[in-house]
């Protein structure tokens, strides 16, 4: 699995901070106070059960939590989780300060490469979005990317149905309410060969989103459980938006985000222990007060809060490729790049969203390959550190050349000269050799990346007899949901 991580106790890499370890024991205590003193509103009768039995306070649906119980919660979660391919094998790690890079889910629209239009998105969107995302080597997960317009039901069960036939990749999902959760499930242990097998080499994660930080919904609730069940990786992300839902304020607002997370963390442990759980704490929304949108590149928390979770010491997930643009242009381009190094300067884990546009409204597959190329020299330059060692050095070599500046015919610069970052869509010609290919800009050249991907004939990662179980389970499905 090469996926570098940045160290903290030497120098091989860089990292970045946004709170001290006293500052983060400040922000867990007053998650705790939240908790304890004010408590959290939980819609389902299962969960609210085992609160109270657990010795969580109970009135009708307002729990509130001992600090005790959310103190055993962390202990007992797990610290790391792999995740797999359709193949079995181990690609994907979650914890420490490792980054891993993927699309996002569920646009309205898409900026058509083709004709630079903004449009609704279809289903043929998303079947687009997962070949050309399972074509970029550094999107280490999928999302669906689109919501489909013209799949009036069961959109979800749809998406899982492409990106299973399509990628061999981890999947990230999201169902809206309960239904079609278990049909997912279903269709996932399917395409590897059994429950059984998901369960120890999970392919897939669940993103669950409950009403906000204050209010647990039942439909959230219900999948945590099924989840937690099963023992299959899910992400815990209730909301709070500044000023409005929360304290405007970034500290109040990080505790009460926070403590909204713990909610969904105590839950899942208590359902089952060690059930692994992902969470993104610390990370409020804010709306744009004069404009009433909520930005999602360059609004204020970011990955300045990640640091609460590496003081948990539990997988987190983290937001980086967005923009709040509706072209494809600079602020697109700075935007993109900003969150996706900060996330992993500040070891995200599982950095999501390559490829957003208008706050997480559009995608585009132009910037999802512009996008790739950033993550590879991320990558390669950005996570790996210094290595002084005497054939990095080659100081013998530089006493017997350097006088006669005589280095291209060794041996040395033969054995090295294919390290280090290749790009496959910047530019490195002179302005000569530029012309000569075509005198193109980036965004046309990914666009050309992009046409050759889907020229060719679709790869189904899937033998056909299970292709077709799980179309089967997909219209059963649909099906339902007409009624």
């Amino acid at each position: 699995m090469k996926h570098p991580q940045t160290n903290i106790t030497s120098f091989t890499g860089p990292h970045y901070r946004g709170m001290s370890d006293d500052q983060c024991r400040i922000m867990h205590r007053a998650s705790l106070d939240v908790l304890e003193r004010t408590g959290v509103y939980v819609n389902y009768q299962p969960a609210l059960d085992l609160l109270k039995k657990a010795g969580c306070l109970v009135r009708d649906n307002h729990v509130r939590f001992p600090s005790h119980l959310v103190e055993w919660a962390l202990r007992t979660a797990p610290s790391r989780i792999t995740l797999y391919n359709r193949h079995g094998e181990p690609v994907m790690p979650l914890g420490d300060r490792i980054s891993t890079y993927g699309t996002g889910s569920d646009c309205l629209h898409i900026l058509d490469h083709r004709t630079g239009e903004r449009r609704r998105a279809v289903l043929q969107d998303v079947v687009d979005g997962i070949r050309v995302s399972d074509a970029m080597p550094h999107v280490d997960f999928i999302m669906s990317m689109f919501l489909p317009s013209d799949v009036p039901v069961a959109m979800e069960v749809r998406q899982m149905e492409v990106m299973l036939t399509y990628s061999a990749k981890p999947i990230c999902f999201v169902t809206y309410e309960w239904e079609g959760t278990p049909e997912i499930i279903e269709m996932a242990e399917v395409a590897v060969g059994g429950a059984d097998i998901l369960r120890i080499n999970p392919s897939i994660i669940c993103y669950l989103n409950p009403t906000s930080s204050f209010v647990h919904n039942e439909a959230a609730l219900r999948k945590l459980f099924y989840c937690a069940e099963k023992r299959l990786p899910f992400i815990y992300l209730p909301d709070i938006l500044r000023g409005m839902t929360g304290p405007i304020t970034r500290e109040g607002s990080m505790a009460c985000h926070n403590a909204g997370v713990l909610v969904g963390l105590v839950i899942s442990q208590l359902v089952n222990e060690g059930a692994p759980i992902i969470i993104s704490s610390a990370r409020p929304s804010h709306l744009d007060m004069k404009t009433m949108v909520a930005p999602y590149a360059t609004g204020p928390g970011g990955f300045g809060g990640i640091g609460i979770n590496h003081y948990y010491n539990l997988p987190l997930f983290a937001t980086g490729g967005a923009s709040d643009s509706k072209l494809l242009d600079e602020q697109a381009i700075f935007e993109g790049t900003l969150t996706l190094h900060g996330s992993m300067l500040a070891g995200g884990n599982m950095i999501h969203d390559m490829g957003y546009m208008e706050s997480g409204l559009m995608g585009s597959l132009e910037l999802l390959a512009i996008q790739d190329e950033i993550v590879s020299i991320i990558k390669a330059g950005s996570t790996k550190g210094l290595d002084f060692s005497e054939e990095n050095l080659a100081l013998d070599l530089v006493h017997k050349h350097a006088l006669s500046a005589d280095f291209m015919g060794t041996k040395h610069t033969v054995r090295h000269v294919r390290e280090g970052w290749q790009p496959r869509l910047v530019d490195r010609q002179n302005y000569e050799g530029w012309m000569a290919s075509g005198g193109t800009s980036m965004r046309e050249r990914a666009r050309e990346q992009i046409d050759e991907i889907l020229a060719e004939e679709p790869r189904h990662v899937l033998p056909p007899d299970v292709e077709k179980q799980i179309k089967a389970i997909a219209d059963k499905a649909v099906a339902a949901q007409t009624k």
